[in-house]
């Protein structure tokens, strides 16, 4: 991206709301550092396709998948594109219990653990893994790509080595979980309040800002905004500057970072496999 893009990241949720909104983190990159401008939530799906329309140039991070696993895709004959499986997914489907009825049609035939298979992305750093994008339960991962890729795709952007759009607005998909694991390993730091996840938050915002995640960038944030993320026990706010680090990284990356051999139908996580 040109010196100056803006940078976003962004934790989705399939059923956005004012109690639960998609939370945005904005921000701008000075060499290797990562300036935080601010975190905001939007409440509905219209408010999130307004931003997906805003003029670049702009670089995102979005906690959802841009892709499903290769297997599931063939065996349905969804397409070789991004664009292909979602459009042959709307008409095949016609909603996201569609999308689960089939995924479970599929699932319930094939032998006990290789029902929610992943992708060769979501297994690409060692010690985490991040959930199946056919899990449309407990954390319906498969309803945030139900929701979200359509969007992205209807808006026109680039998706590198997935989908050709506009240049000035690229979408990168992330994963807040890669760079929480490396700090924080299995200690959680999200969804109570409690005195040990409370820790966990303040431990992974001063790796942040010391610079001691692998991705090479110290985060610059305004104390009030510090004590925002500190004090949102939903770790959120914490998930969308996460993902924004990682399309910080990408920027200044060639492709972006994403691997030459990715696989367009199911797409690559931000930054996974990315040398420490």
């Amino acid at each position: 991206m040109p010196p100056g893009a803006s940078l976003l990241g962004v934790d989705f949720t399939s059923a956005p709301s004012r109690r639960k909104p998609i939370t945005v983190a904005r921000g701008l990159r000075r060499g290797d550092t990562l300036v935080l401008h601010g975190v905001a939530g939007l409440p509905d799906f219209a408010a999130f396709e307004a931003l997906l329309a805003q003029p670049g140039p702009w670089l995102g991070g979005f906690d959802f998948p841009f892709g499903l696993p290769r297997p599931f895709v063939d065996a349905h004959a969804l397409g070789g594109t991004p664009a292909e499986v979602a459009a042959a997914l709307a008409l095949r489907c016609g909603s996201r219990l569609g999308f689960r009825a089939l995924v479970d049609a599929w699932g319930n035939m094939r032998p006990p653990g290789q029902r929610l298979i992943h992708r060769r992305c979501d297994t690409a750093e060692p010690g985490v893994s991040s959930s199946s994008p056919l899990q449309t339960r407990y954390v319906p991962v498969g309803f945030m790509y139900y929701e979200g890729l359509p969007r992205l795709l209807a808006a026109g952007l680039t998706l590198p080595r997935q989908q050709a759009g506009d240049p000035q607005r690229v979408a990168l998909e992330a994963y807040p979980g890669l760079l929480a694991f490396e700090v924080l390993g299995r200690r959680s730091y999200k969804n109570t309040d409690d005195d040990e996840r409370r820790a966990a938050r303040v431990d992974l915002v001063q790796a942040l800002k010391s610079g001691r995640a692998r991705l090479g960038l110290a985060l610059a944030l305004e104390p009030a905004v510090e004590a925002a993320l500190i004090d949102d026990p939903s770790g959120d706010r914490l998930d969308a500057v996460l993902c924004l680090m990682q399309a910080a990284w990408a920027s200044a990356r060639p492709g972006f970072g994403v691997p030459v051999d990715v696989d367009p139908v199911e797409g690559w996580i931000t930054s996974a496999g990315a040398p420490r």
